[in-house]
């Protein structure tokens, strides 16, 4: 086990840009892939297989996944969290654009810090978080609003970006009940397991419920999404996060992750041609500013 934690080099923070582009591509990946596949239907094979391939390396380096110890019950609630979030991401998508998913999603951060600051005592919100909180949403009215006025958003849209906000919502939901549960000194793979297993029953479900199950045809495209997803960003890109924690500062490299919302909304205009207009940008621009602010401002108060 490593005692100490080094300030971030090159190579690190090379591999943190990999990751953030990585994660600001799956939306667009999952776009792309829709005529084929459902959303919900990638979301949920994409789990199973991360799970499938987390067994599998956690059994090759001799670490129990323990999933029927005393962390059960919240990772059971952290993995329906999981399920929800990307239900909404996956549903989310059906109507909205990649780049505004990629936007609304990331604002979990802000949703984290306030369900910390009622839960944990030593969590609770500075002045200049509040600030940071005020902001984002701040942005989600402005991004909203502005296309609104301008008659420039659709209903169907309208309601694909608020299940952004709400898959946000979701994910700061989630690692709330991490950090106040047994979960806070589990092994990461436990975390992540619990979250992948019942996140694939939860959205295979759904995709049955819905009738999704049936809207699928297994081009190249498709296999190429089900197994982007599964094997590279659910599985390998996680695990690479994971080993940066050990070895690097957690807020050197947490700083980093920022950038994902950007390369979401480049990867959607570029590949996807999707369009930004000026309400949505400068209600992206707030809502980053105010991630920033919440997050940073916690890091440097830890």
């Amino acid at each position: 086990m490593i005692a100490t934690r080094r300030p971030v080099d090159a190579p690190a923070a090379g591999l943190m840009a990999l990751l953030c582009a990585l994660w600001g591509l799956q939306q667009v990946v999952i776009k792309v892939a829709a005529p084929d596949i459902a959303p919900i239907l990638q979301v949920a094979l994409r789990s199973g297989i991360s799970a499938a391939l987390v067994a599998v390396w956690a059994r090759s380096r001799g670490q129990p996944l323990g999933l029927l110890g005393p962390a059960l019950l919240p990772g059971l609630l952290a993995g329906a969290l999981f399920g929800v979030e990307f239900l909404f991401v996956a549903e989310g998508l059906r109507h909205t654009t990649a780049s505004h998913m990629a936007v609304f999603l990331y604002t979990s951060p802000v949703f984290t810090a306030l369900g910390l600051h009622f839960t944990i005592r030593a969590e609770r919100l500075s002045r200049l978080q509040w600030v940071g909180v005020l902001s984002s949403f701040a942005g989600i009215v402005v991004a909203f609003g502005g296309e609104l006025l301008a008659g420039g958003i659709a209903p169907g849209a309208l309601v694909g970006d608020l299940l952004g906000v709400a898959a946000g919502a979701a994910w700061g939901g989630s690692t709330v009940v991490v950090r106040n549960s047994a979960l806070s000194e589990a092994p990461p793979a436990q975390t992540l397991q619990y979250q992948l297993l019942v996140g694939f029953v939860l959205l295979l479900l759904a995709a049955v419920a819905t009738g999704q199950i049936e809207r699928v045809t297994f081009t190249p495209l498709a296999w190429g999404s089900v197994l982007f997803q599964g094997v590279v960003i659910s599985f390998a890109s996680y695990l690479a996060w994971f080993w940066l924690l050990r070895r690097y500062l957690a807020s050197r490299i947490a700083v980093f992750s920022f950038m994902t919302p950007l390369f979401g909304v480049s990867f959607g205009v570029l590949l996807l041609g999707e369009p930004v207009t000026v309400s949505f940008g400068a209600g992206a621009l707030l809502v980053l500013a105010g991630i920033t602010v919440v997050s940073l401002a916690g890091m440097r108060r830890r």
